[in-house]
């Protein structure tokens, strides 16, 4: 487990020294985000019952964004091989490199939540199941997105392939992530709905490692 803590903090300090990844990040939902209220009016009724949707496309949008970065450097300079003669099995080193991705991209995406919602003029109430929901949901994003940036991996149109191979999988996350703060702003309960989008992450959990392991080793091999 000692190279499994060692590779998170090898990112983290990567991500410290060159920032340029999460600014990418931070920027692109902040600036899709604000161009809504411009382009459909400021009217408080409307803004809040489209902002639930708004908040995890762009979510869901920013996540696809960074998908590419998440193996093609690793795979450039050779160091998914040294990873793989590693004494650390391949599938904790793809949870430890997924869970780096999913603390510089749900953390971010759900502190700047808050911000958005008041641009929305979003219900308080709904804000904590809100930001919940986005924690939860991001992870099963990034575990999915997971295979389809290492399928991609050597392939000419990699971040189109990435878009293709990922957003069939993002649509259950997206569809429930939206139903939880629907159902909060209409006062009705949304724990049905809240351990629907835990399952899907616990099922993306195994899927994504033992996927991405497997379209790594299929990537190396060639």
């Amino acid at each position: 487990m000692t190279i499994f803590w060692a590779i998170i903090r090898h990112e983290l300090k990567l991500t410290a020294r060159q920032p340029g990844d999460l600014l990418l990040i931070v920027s692109f939902f902040l600036l899709t985000t604000s161009l809504f209220p411009l382009a459909v009016g400021a009217e408080p009724n409307l803004l809040a019952r489209i902002a639930p949707g708004i908040i995890w496309v762009t979510a869901l949008l920013s996540v696809l964004l960074s998908l590419p970065r998440l193996w093609e450097p690793d795979y450039n300079d050779g160091s998914i091989e040294i990873l793989m003669l590693s004494a650390l099995p391949l599938e904790l080193i793809v949870l430890a490199k997924v869970l780096v991705h999913w603390l510089l991209t749900a953390l971010p995406l759900a502190l700047l939540t808050p911000l958005v919602a008041v641009m929305f003029q979003l219900d308080i109430q709904a804000l904590p199941l809100m930001v919940g929901s986005l924690l939860l949901g991001v992870a099963a994003l990034s575990l999915l997105g997971s295979i389809g940036a290492a399928l991609a991996l050597g392939a000419r149109s990699g971040t189109v392939l990435v878009a293709l191979i990922s957003l069939p999988l993002f649509i259950p996350i997206l569809i429930f992530g939206v139903s939880i703060a629907d159902m909060a702003l209409m006062s009705l309960p949304s724990e049905g709905a809240f351990l629907i989008l835990a399952a899907l992450t616990l099922f993306a959990l195994p899927v994504g490692i033992l996927g991405t392991a497997w379209a790594l080793r299929l990537a190396v091999s060639n």
